[in-house]
């Protein structure tokens, strides 16, 4: 797909990290990209920086992302490009015991749950949408209609300790993605996914400089954390390149994850 400005794109999760890196990636190229997001300071700032629309999404609600997309579409007409960045990580054993009084504890079911509603449902949730739209599209070279990018994680194939609900459900994005693209080649849509390693994002920003340069260390080369730069080089191809389709990335620099 050439990218330009006849483009629309929408980016959940575009007011920071992935998201945002994405966000601006594209703009860069002309594309009109509408943000997904529930921060709505942030969100309205990088949209503004970047020519684009925000949307205050909530991925979890039917009537948000519907509402998300018909205020992206009313703005920039129905968008061809839809990348999931929105996600949340968590960490917290299956089995644990009590520090002070040494009482296991149980893994709470509603924090399993929320994990999966927002990286695994929510994801589902908004290509869905996007896909809806993308096939009332006329088809560009080779039949093109659209292209998805979900970003699942390298915890999908090697998650670490405290890592049971976010590793099932970023393996659940990973592995939905080939029926997904089964499921829409007859509409001209394509689906790929983003295996990011341990990259410069908020919420790894928030760990301790120590915890930070240890995971740096392990990474095999470059030996840094990713960039989320990076992130948005590589969906950008993957938006371009129409021949790469059910395929998925690991982004790590040959990190292979230790049980912690």
């Amino acid at each position: 797909m050439k990218l330009d400005s006849d483009i629309a794109a929408v980016v959940t999760g575009g007011a920071s990290g992935l998201g945002e890196a994405t966000a601006r990636a594209l703009a860069a190229k002309g594309v009109r990209v509408a943000i997904f997001d529930r921060d709505s300071d942030r969100g309205e700032k990088v949209a503004g920086e970047i020519g684009g629309v925000f949307c205050q999404v909530d991925v979890t609600s039917d009537e948000a992302v519907d509402a998300g997309f018909a205020k992206a579409r009313e703005a920039h007409g129905q968008e061809r490009i839809c990348v999931n960045c929105a996600g949340v990580a968590n960490a917290m054993k299956t089995v644990g015991r009590d520090k002070t009084t040494g009482e296991v504890k149980r893994y709470p079911i509603h924090q399993f749950e929320m994990v999966i509603q927002i990286n695994l449902i929510g994801t589902f949730r908004v290509l869905a949408a996007s896909a809806a739209g993308m096939a009332t599209l006329d088809p560009l070279e080779d039949g093109e209609k659209g292209v998805i990018v979900n970003t699942a994680s390298v915890a999908a194939q090697d998650g670490q300790i405290g890592q049971a609900a976010y590793t099932a459900s970023k393996a659940g994005v990973l592995g939905m993605a080939l029926p997904i693209a089964r499921d829409l080649m007859g509409e001209g849509i394509r689906i790929n996914t983003i295996l990011p390693g341990v990259f410069e994002t908020p919420m790894v920003a928030m760990m301790p400089q120590q915890v930070k340069d240890a995971l740096a260390a392990q990474v095999p080369f470059p030996k840094r954390l990713g960039q989320a730069e990076e992130y948005g080089r590589l969906a950008v191809f993957m938006a371009e390149n129409v021949y790469l389709n059910g395929e998925y990335v690991r982004l790590d620099g040959a990190i292979r994850m230790a049980p912690r």
